[in-house]
């Protein structure tokens, strides 16, 4: 028996070895054979990314598990395919080589077609999303940043956020009323210490007046009392905003103790639209991030992702695809002939046994029809013996009517009539 590397890539492919005889047919075979290994990789490949991007990218550790399964059941139905010979069980006396194959079963490989459509959405795209996953994320990053503003803008956060300016502008408004008053005593301070300098350089003699001193009455004396009164109205004005300041404590708090549940209100509704928002970031919503930069940008990303796409679905097809083209080869003509004789020996075989059935029914028919006419034979007999003997009993027991009234004395016994038996 061989073995060796060509040997198991046969066994791969699912083929008879021994019925592999030609050098076209093991090249045949044995790339089928590498075309299975490779697919087997990449839908292990496929099958995990698909896991892990349905899972948000969180690397979970049955993505490897789940991965060998789908491969192996994709690549079962390859072999399946590829190791099948559609033998003709019609005409096995025939010699004629078209007799031998029946034609192509196209369900069978249309079906393997849609399976590789179907496995380039689910297995290759999530391929290309893990190609693609940086500018992915940049554009989820702008998607989820406009969202955001729509929840922000039209949801309670809108509202929460007018009210609240609403009420900073009320603050604001007390709190420019207050800063009035402060400012024109801040003001009229100012003028009260300018007049009091004036009045200081006046009393030493630089002033207005050029004369020292300061008399009772005099210009001097008239800037200390309108800077007195400045100051007078100064402390008027602080009053004033002292007094206005407290009546403005409790609508001050009020607002204060809003703002703050409203602050709350607001960073509780954000949080739970950034988890709506970091929600968006699944499969779909990757698609069509995907999608959107091969509308944007298709000669940079759209040639290269098709191609790769269709790389994929080649390497999908290849198997199935190099078996449909090379339906009739030695291989499968040999497996045929093998089939063919074998049904055709048991179909003889079959034929014998039927026969030989018939003729063993036949015989035991004849043999039963035989027993029974001997059987009613002896039945007769039987009966004639039966009469007979009959017969001879009622010869021997019933008496003659005569013999009753001369009865036989013991003196005579040579008299008594003999029973024949």
């Amino acid at each position: 028996m061989r073995t060796g590397l060509g040997h198991l890539l046969l066994r791969v492919a699912n083929v008879n070895p021994r019925s592999v005889t030609t050098h076209s047919d093991r090249v045949l075979y044995r790339s089928i054979a590498v075309f299975i290994i490779l697919y087997f990789i990449y839908a292990t490949a496929g099958g995990a990314a698909f896991v892990d991007a349905s899972t948000g990218y969180a690397h979970p550790w049955y993505q490897w598990l789940i991965g060998p399964l789908v491969a192996i059941g994709v690549v079962a139905y390859d072999r399946s395919v590829v190791g099948r010979v559609a033998v003709n069980y019609e005409r096995l006396d025939s010699p004629d080589p078209r007799h031998l194959l029946r034609p192509p079963t196209l369900g069978l490989y249309l079906g393997r077609v849609g399976l590789a459509l179907l496995f380039a959405v689910v297995i290759t795209e999530p391929l290309m999303l893990a190609r693609y996953r940086g500018e992915i994320d940049a554009r989820l990053a702008t998607v989820h940043g406009a969202q955001m503003e729509r929840l922000d803008a039209d949801g309670p956060v809108g509202a929460y956020t007018a009210r609240l300016a609403e009420l900073r502008r009320d603050t604001a408004r007390e709190d420019t009323e207050v800063r009035v008053l402060t400012d024109r005593a801040a003001g009229k301070r100012d003028d009260a210490q300018l007049l009091y300098r004036q009045a200081l350089a006046d009393a030493g003699g630089r002033g207005v007046t050029r004369s020292p001193g300061c008399p009772r009455g005099g210009y001097c004396h008239q800037l200390v009392q309108r800077s007195r009164r400045l100051d007078d109205q100064a402390l008027a004005l602080d009053r004033q905003a002292a007094a206005l300041q407290k009546q403005q404590r409790t609508a001050r708090a009020q607002r204060a103790a809003e703002q703050v549940r409203l602050s709350e209100q607001i960073s509780a509704e954000q949080a739970a639209n950034a988890a709506v928002v970091r929600g968006d970031s699944g499969f779909g919503a990757r698609t069509a991030a995907m999608w959107n930069l091969i509308l944007a940008d298709f000669w940079g990303v759209g040639v290269f992702y098709f191609g790769i796409a269709l790389l994929l679905v080649a390497l999908d097809c290849a198997a199935v695809a190099l078996k449909f083209v090379s339906r009739g080869n030695a291989y499968e003509r040999s497996e045929a002939r093998a089939a063919r004789l074998r049904e055709h020996e048991a179909s003889l075989i079959h034929e014998r046994e039927i026969h030989d059935a018939r003729t063993y029914g036949d015989a035991t028919a004849k043999v039963i029809a035989d027993g029974i006419e001997a059987a009613s034979h002896d039945d007769g007999l039987v009966q004639a013996a039966t009469e007979h003997a009959r017969i001879v009993l009622h010869t021997a027991v019933v008496v003659d009517p005569s013999t009753l009234e001369n009865p036989v004395t013991r003196e005579a016994p040579a008299t008594r009539p003999r029973i024949n038996a």
